[in-house]
């Protein structure tokens, strides 16, 4: 898989947070259901202070690496001022992936091929951000890795 090695400014994000890890066997649907609850309960909507129109899957929180548990917040990015519950993506050096096709089967092969790399990872704040538009058979998804 192609990427490049980017820097990303501090982000501050809001939004639904669960705590998961790759070995549960409920794990994709648990995101899944996030990820709905996160649009068809509105919340998406009623977070003040949004930077964008994009929408933000962060996993952070790891308890060690693949194996272990971690968080997974469905967000979007706001104004650091914002009156929410946030959680802050720090800055850093990330492999920078963009990938393209229909949203849910495009990220998961992602994950499946990006186990399997050799990448230096920090396990520290890894994401997806989906860019504009509401296309999800033809979506573009930047995927950020964070890295030592």
């Amino acid at each position: 898989m192609n990427y490049e090695i980017v820097h990303v400014e501090e982000k501050t994000v809001a939004g639904l947070r669960i705590r998961t890890s790759n070995n549960d066997p409920n794990m994709s649907r648990s995101i899944g259901e996030l990820w709905q609850r996160f649009y068809q309960d509105g919340i998406y909507y009623s977070i003040p202070g949004k930077r964008n129109d994009k929408s933000i899957g962060l996993y952070t929180h790891y308890e060690t690496d693949v194996n272990g548990a971690y968080d997974v917040m469905v967000c979007c990015e706001v104004e650091s001022s914002a009156e929410i519950q946030k959680e802050t993506i720090p800055a850093g050096k990330y492999a920078k992936f963009i990938v393209q096709g229909h949203v849910q089967q495009a990220v998961a092969e992602f994950w499946t091929k990006l186990w399997s790399m050799e990448l230096d990872r920090k396990f520290t704040s890894d994401f997806e951000e989906y860019q504009s538009g509401g296309d999800m058979e033809n979506a573009e998804i930047h995927i950020y890795i964070a890295l030592n």
